[in-house]
């Protein structure tokens, strides 16, 4: 059965693979989107990871990750900016689908949740011009609510919506059902996304009970409580039919098996747990 619809993210590998590595055990299981983080594009150079997305026709669904603009100081958030448009460069070398933004969280010292909120909205608006010369969009990833601390205090599709609603053509979601799955407002807002053509990534795992580890603890689709196919079709029906990304972390269980199995378990639970 086709796999057109699967994407890797290759933080799914990460411990497994390098990128040239990733690729090709993808390849070797039908895979041929994927989605790197900015790291592993670093550790084998910019070139040759283009060289290799462009010969084996490979489709990338996202690179991770810009963003964490709030900053203690305008020297912090100045840094933030220039290294997002550095991330804006290699993503559209790579010809990604977008640019994914895990936002940040607050700035060292603060408690001021509103306003690290408000760097995020200034942040955005001060790459998009940017952005939209590259003609690559940027995705925001709400993220939930136990990382608004320290990785990203935009927390629900309806606050990235909101900043997306603001700032305009150019900026989008991901709707990662790791991270909006408990959300009891999750359909009305996938609805609107999609209504604005707003929906830029599906990143899908599962959520465990218990979980060991709020980070670093993610399941395998299928083998916890998220009702994957019911976001699917919410998804779906709202006009996004792009592929679903595989992203787990995860440090004690499948990031210790071998990379084909892993890969070979992503496409199988795909077919049978994820697709409609």
């Amino acid at each position: 059965m086709s796999l057109a619809g699967l994407s890797i993210n290759l933080a799914t590998v990460r411990r497994q693979y390098n990128f040239a590595q990733a690729v090709d055990a993808c390849l070797i299981q039908g895979i041929t989107s994927i989605a790197p983080w900015r790291d592993q594009v670093e550790a084998i150079g910019l070139q040759e990871a283009v060289r290799i997305v462009e010969a084996n026709k490979l489709r990338v669904t996202g690179l991770c990750r810009g963003g964490m603009f709030p900053a203690a100081d305008k020297e912090g958030l100045a840094a933030a900016i220039d290294d997002n448009k550095r991330a804006i460069d290699e993503a559209a070398a790579l010809h990604a689908d977008c640019l994914v933004l895990v936002v940040g969280g607050l700035p060292a010292g603060s408690r001021d949740l509103p306003s690290a909120r408000q760097m995020v909205t200034d942040g955005i608006a001060a790459i998009l011009s940017y952005a939209r010369e590259q003609k690559m969009p940027l995705a925001i990833e709400p993220l939930h609510p136990m990382y608004a601390a320290d990785r990203a205090c935009i927390n629900t599709l309806e606050q990235a919506l909101d900043v997306c609603d603001l700032l305009g053509e150019g900026v989008g979601v991901v709707v990662d059902v790791y991270h909006v799955w408990w959300d009891p407002r999750i359909s009305g807002q996938i609805a609107r996304a999609g209504a604005a053509g707003r929906i830029l990534g599906h990143h899908v795992c599962d959520w465990l009970a218990p979980t060991r580890d709020l980070l670093l603890d993610r399941g395998m689709m299928g083998d916890g409580v998220i009702d994957l196919k019911a976001i699917r079709a919410a998804i779906e029906k709202s006009g996004y039919h792009g592929p679903q990304e595989v992203e787990i972390f995860s440090s004690e269980n499948w990031w210790k098996r071998p990379g084909e199995e892993v890969l070979s378990t992503c496409a199988e639970r795909y077919l049978t747990t994820c697709r409609l």
